[in-house]
């Protein structure tokens, strides 16, 4: 069960990162206020998830799925380049996740 909510963790992390975008500097209250709320429930779970978790490997997941899914969507919502390099680092990163996870 820890895995999943650390998954939900990092899935509301990829939410604020591509939230704060919206936000244009914090100067729009709504996406503003969904930006800050997506920030504390990722946290919140993120700490959920290491009470059982090894906190290396919590957060070393957390910022991977939160990266990986910015990229992700920062290619498909914003049009930035997507690049082999890019797509191979994030393939790195995807293995890393897959390899903490299996270690654990």
């Amino acid at each position: 069960m820890s895995w999943l909510i650390l998954v939900l963790a990092g899935l509301f992390e990829i939410g604020w990162a591509i939230g704060l975008k919206y936000t244009e500097g914090f100067t729009r209250l709504w996406p503003s206020l969904a930006t800050a709320a997506a920030m504390v429930v990722s946290l919140g779970l993120l700490g959920i998830a290491m009470k059982t978790l090894p906190v290396g490997t919590a957060y070393a997941v957390w910022v991977g799925v939160g990266a990986v899914g910015t990229l992700i969507l920062g290619i498909v919502l914003f049009g930035e380049p997507a690049n082999p390099a890019r797509l191979a680092s994030a393939g790195l990163i995807l293995a890393g996740l897959i390899g903490l996870k299996l270690a654990s």
